[in-house]
């Protein structure tokens, strides 16, 4: 199921002349959320036409920094679940 972002990203992949499928995959497999989708916008908009090598080191350092941000979240759950109990006992 894509997204809002996800179809504009594609669109913008497109008119920028990536090659269709490789539009595909980094929209709808990998910027799939739109998080992700808005991240990838932003560099879209802010660098004109950057080199495929580029787009792909930014999509993976986009993926980077969301993984980042799961694994940040779930350690602040763990760490809140152990603050309960040592503040109230099994």
């Amino acid at each position: 199921m894509s997204t809002e972002r996800t179809n504009e990203l594609y669109h913008l992949l497109l008119s920028k002349g990536y090659p269709k499928e490789l539009c595909a995959e980094i929209a709808y497999k990998h910027m799939n959320t739109d998080y992700t989708a808005t991240r990838m916008l932003g560099y879209l908009y802010r660098i004109t036409n950057p080199r495929v090598e580029d787009l792909i080191d930014e999509m993976l350092a986009i993926l980077s920094d969301r993984d980042a941000l799961v694994q940040k979240k779930e350690y602040e759950r763990a760490q809140a679940v152990i603050n309960d109990i040592y503040n109230n006992g099994l």
